[in-house]
């Protein structure tokens, strides 16, 4: 395991938004550009354009949207302070997230989860919140290659946002390189991943990117 993620995993049982994203470009896995802020501290300039996403950024708080942790196209740095001020103040021990806003695409979600039975496991799913809805997801015991990967997506019901339905532009290949790189984090970080979940993935004609991510470490048995 490299060092970089050794020091990141040590003594956390998840990680936040930012390290999570961190983890994944050095897997070569693309997702936002972003800002983290410390508590009380300001920003006067940002790398990229507006609109941007504020986010509450904390390993505590897995899920930001509700406890209010999220204001989404927010469009000039007047509004960016403002809210940044309210926020620091309803989350007053924690970092917040500054968050390039990306434009949407096909939704997927692809996952890690460890199975009691099986072991760690990769999951995919199309549609975004409809995922859970019509449990339209395709599970496999990692590691996985290509052909894995192109079987699981073929048993989805929604495999037509990725195959020109309607003339939605989404390239097919880049969800099958996508599971490819998960799978092969997931097989390398298998004693200290307990779930991730990369929800949504926008994918495009020409490419793709993880706009929101959660990972829960697994916990050493008391004793070890």
């Amino acid at each position: 395991m490299k060092k970089n993620i050794q020091q990141l995993i040590k003594n956390k049982k998840n990680l936040a938004e930012n390290e999570v994203k961190e983890l994944l470009k050095s897997y070569n896995i693309k997702t936002t550009d972003f800002v983290l802020l410390n508590k009380d501290e300001s920003i006067t300039s940002l790398p990229f354009d507006f609109p941007v996403v504020l986010k509450v950024c904390s390993s505590d708080i897995l899920h930001k949207t509700d406890v209010g942790g999220v204001k989404l196209s927010i469009s000039s740095m007047e509004e960016l302070q403002q809210e940044i001020n309210r926020f620091h103040k309803k989350f007053p021990n924690e970092q917040l997230l500054i968050d390039h806003m990306v434009e949407s695409g096909v939704e997927v979600i692809i996952g890690l989860i460890q199975d009691p039975t099986f072991g760690l496991s990769i999951m995919v799913g199309v549609g975004g919140i409809y995922t859970e809805v019509y449990q339209d997801v395709s599970f496999r015991v990692i590691p996985i290659d290509e052909y894995d990967a192109r079987e699981m997506i073929e048993e989805l019901k929604g495999k037509k946002l990725l195959e020109g339905f309607r003339n939605i532009k989404a390239d097919k290949q880049l969800v099958i390189d996508l599971l490819i790189k998960v799978s092969k984090l997931g097989k390398e970080l298998i004693d200290v991943v307990d779930q991730m979940d990369l929800n949504p993935v926008f994918i495009y004609e020409n490419s793709y990117c993880v706009v929101d991510a959660k990972m829960i470490l697994k916990q050493k048995e008391t004793g070890e």
